[in-house]
């Protein structure tokens, strides 16, 4: 089996886990412990950036020495604390801790299972490799959404969500053990190589520095997934069924990951990646005045495409661009940067939904998104990822 499907099969299996809960979290927030959008806003925001700050140490250990896969196992490993630090809270501020430990994880092991991904793909089809481990990542996570649907929809009672909990526990011990069996591939940069990393960063190509910044301003309008759970369900849904629109969302993004990735090696990476930052605009767009129960199905699943056409799309032009020595860091660059911008992004958000209304910050979002396609179309005129 090859090493792209085992990092892929590691992420399948822990997002199973993952996304049995995360759904839950804002109902979870708002129906037990009466939290607003803007402390939800709050939680997901602080959890999210300070998980941020440690994807960059993350891909400097990764480039540094040869522990790819051991810095890995650490950062999934965090996974099961954060189920047990759930079925102890009993506050908002218990939930805080528990998304922290979580997105903590998720900062260490980002960059060196993407530079695992990176190392283990034929250089010309980066953006296949990334896609299939998108598409077995995603597939995941629907699998873990509908399992919290189907949890939600035959049990009652206080201790649901608990029991929830414990049993999400499961997937991602089979995902550590699978991902004992991936074998390390590449060799880590000498210490003269990796040199002073400023400098480092100051000679990166003026494309990607500029994609970065541009992935940045996107961001600040690309609020947590939960504000988007919290107006489906202004939309009329219940609880259960909000669980369940997430689920089409995570499956239209697995079945479209793959050949979208396989396309922009074929295409380059600018078309995918300002379409989709456009399809984003007009998800953002529709989010802002739908009042029909089936237009926000339609945009779940519209979200889907977005995020096909963007997540394994931006990991691929990333890993092209990056220098060798600076691979594994400038890809957790890349992700710290699209994390920071996460807290201000969900805490202006919230509060523009508590001050303004529902809409406003999506009507936000989908002005910044359509202004960062049109920088990115300029940025990327040379169609990078096609040629580089």
């Amino acid at each position: 089996m090859s090493n792209i499907v085992l990092i892929g099969l590691v992420s399948f299996f822990v997002d199973i886990s993952t996304e049995m809960v995360y759904p839950i979290i804002p109902l979870y927030l708002t129906g037990t412990f009466g939290a607003t959008p803007a402390i939800v806003g709050l939680v997901e925001g602080i959890a999210e950036s300070l998980a941020s700050l440690l994807k960059v140490l993350g891909g400097y250990l990764s480039d540094r020495y040869k522990k790819k896969k051991r810095i890995a196992f650490i950062g999934y490993s965090t996974s099961l604390l954060y189920k047990v630090a759930l079925v102890l809270s009993s506050s908002w501020w218990g939930i805080l801790a528990a998304r922290v430990i979580d997105r903590l994880g998720k900062g260490i092991r980002t960059s060196p299972r993407d530079l695992l991904v990176a190392e283990s793909s034929d250089k010309n089809k980066l953006g296949s490799s990334f896609g299939l481990h998108k598409a077995l990542d995603m597939a995941g996570s629907a699998i873990g959404i509908f399992l919290a649907y189907v949890f939600l929809k035959t049990t009652t009672g206080t201790g649901q969500y608990k029991t929830l909990f414990m049993v999400s526990m499961v997937p991602t011990i089979i995902g550590l053990a699978i991902l004992l069996k991936v074998k390390e591939k590449g060799t880590a940069a000498k210490k003269k190589d990796i040199g002073n990393l400023i400098e480092g960063f100051r000679n990166l190509d003026s494309r990607l520095k500029l994609f970065l910044i541009t992935a940045f301003v996107f961001t600040l309008g690309n609020s947590s997934n939960a504000f988007l759970l919290l107006r489906a369900r202004d939309a009329g849904y219940d609880s259960a069924t909000v669980v369940l629109l997430y689920f089409i969302y995570n499956v239209v993004s697995s079945v479209l990951s793959l050949p979208l990735g396989k396309l922009s090696d074929k295409v380059g990476r600018r078309k995918l990646l300002v379409t989709g930052y456009l399809v984003f605009g007009a998800v953002y767009t529709g989010f802002a005045v739908a009042s029909s129960k089936l237009l926000v199905a339609f945009l779940f699943a519209l979200y889907g495409v977005y995020t096909a056409m963007t997540a394994g799309v931006e990991r691929a032009l990333v890993s092209e661009l990056a220098p060798v020595s600076l691979k594994g860091t400038t890809l957790g660059l890349h992700s710290t940067l699209v994390g920071v911008a996460l807290l201000p992004a969900s805490v202006v958000a919230g509060l523009l939904w508590d001050g303004i209304g529902p809409s406003a910050p999506f009507f936000f979002g989908g002005s910044l998104a359509i202004a960062s396609a049109i920088a990115l179309f300029f940025i990327l005129k040379d169609d990078s990822g096609k040629s580089v």
